[in-house]
């Protein structure tokens, strides 16, 4: 693992666009939740690598909306360091995130505990403007997955 330094957000948002542009394709769907989340970025030797945002739901899940980490700096469990903290933040919670069907980004999210538990038929066909296509796999469906810290 390398240096990894995570800090909540302060300030222009706006400048993490790139990046949150990783993790979410479309700047409006991103719109959606950037003001009502709490934004964490990641930083290695001065320069932000990684962001994730979370949002506290009505019914006191959280959500993680976004997480992106720079091409560069993949497979260095970045990804993973950030969601770590995210759950030590909010301790014996439960957390859900939706995805696509990728099948590294499942397989990832599976490694750090997270298990299936629901999909939003043609989410990303109703949702965004164009076809977004990972790994050869047309995204279609959003996948949400669920996994409960501490309770």
């Amino acid at each position: 693992m390398i240096d990894l330094s995570i800090n909540e957000a302060s300030g222009q948002l706006q400048d993490l666009m790139p990046l949150l542009l990783m993790g979410d394709e479309s700047e409006e769907m991103i719109g959606h939740y950037l003001h009502r989340g709490i934004v964490f970025t990641g930083s290695h030797a001065g320069s932000i690598v990684a962001v994730c945002v979370v949002t506290i739901e009505p019914d006191e899940w959280i959500e993680i909306k976004n997480l992106a980490v720079e091409p560069h700096m993949r497979r260095k469990g970045i990804g993973r360091a950030m969601l770590k903290y995210v759950e030590t933040r909010f301790p014996k919670r439960k957390y859900k995130l939706g995805t696509g069907e990728t099948p590294s980004t499942l397989r990832f999210y599976q490694a750090c505990g997270y298990t299936y538990a629901y999909r939003i038929p043609d989410f990303f066909t109703l949702n965004y403007p164009h076809p977004i296509i990972e790994e050869g796999v047309t995204l279609k469906d959003m996948v949400y997955l669920t996994k409960c810290t501490g309770l």
